[in-house]
This record gives structure tokens, C-alpha cells and sequence, in this order.
């Protein structure tokens, strides 16, 4: 048998919360997404004064991540990035026009060993993304930390 977990809404406040925290700490005003398994949205939080256009894009890092079950940014990561130029999935994110990103920001969230849904995080550079994409995971991390098998 096998046995599926789900992120919820109260995960997902927790996510964001932390997420919201760090990217105040450096600085920066972010748009997050924290996704489920199947890649929809549970919550979305737009920072005051975010860019309008990262509603979207941290949407579509969510969803690239959950749906992939991978980190967003590994998709062109060097040498071996799939989606990079004359590898294998080289225009991957024309299948999906507006809900693939093939660029730093999505992180999937993985509790025992499964992938149970994505941040996005859209409104900083790649550093600034991922800092506050790993403060989301490691929210999540401490608070199931005493349950995970």
C-alpha cells in the first residue's frame, strides 16, 4: 500500500510566513507560492509593494517544481541543465506557455521521501529567491521534523 501525504493550508502559512521573514531580512519584496502535489496553488502572498508580475511568475515556479519534482533553477543549471541549449528538454517550456519557468525560484517541497508540492518565489535575483525559498523549506522541515518516518 502506499501512502500519500499533503501539504495544507496551515503548512503552507507557515511557509510563507518564514519566507516573508527572510526576504524582509534581505531586503527584498517577494510574491510566494506554495503549491500542492498536484502543482495548484493552496497560498500566494504578494509582499507591499511586489512586483504585480510575480503573482504569475511564482506561480509558475510552483508549478514546474511540483509538476517536476525537481528545483526550478535545475533545468539550466551547468554542464548538464536538460533544458539548457542542445540538451535534452532544450524548449521544455514551450509545453506549457506561462506555467513552465525553466529559471531559479521553485523548490519542491518533500516530506518522507515523496515530493508533496513547491514553493515559488519571484521578486528577487537567484540568491535572493532561493534564501527565501529555503526559509520556506526549512519552516516546513522544523515543523514536521518530529513526525517524519
Amino acid at each position: 500500500m502506499h501512502t500519500i501525504h499533503r501539504l495544507t493550508l496551515e503548512d503552507a502559512l507557515i511557509m510563507l510566513e518564514a519566507a516573508e521573514a527572510e526576504a524582509a531580512r534581505i531586503g527584498v519584496r517577494q510574491t510566494i507560492c506554495v503549491a500542492d502535489d498536484g502543482a495548484h496553488p493552496i497560498a500566494l502572498h504578494r509582499m507591499t509593494g511586489a512586483r504585480l508580475t510575480g503573482v504569475e511568475i511564482a506561480i509558475a515556479k510552483a508549478f514546474t517544481a511540483a509538476g517536476h519534482q525537481r528545483a526550478t533553477h535545475l533545468f539550466n543549471e551547468e554542464p548538464g541543465g536538460p533544458a539548457l541549449p542542445g540538451n535534452e528538454a532544450f524548449g521544455i517550456q514551450h509545453m506549457h506557455p506561462g506555467r513552465f519557468a525553466a529559471f531559479v525560484g521553485g523548490f519542491p517541497v518533500v516530506f518522507d521521501g515523496q515530493v508533496i508540492g513547491a514553493v515559488g518565489v519571484s521578486g528577487g535575483n537567484g540568491d535572493q529567491d532561493k534564501a527565501v525559498g529555503a526559509a520556506a523549506l526549512a519552516a516546513f522541515e522544523r515543523k514536521v521534523a518530529p513526525r517524519a518516518s
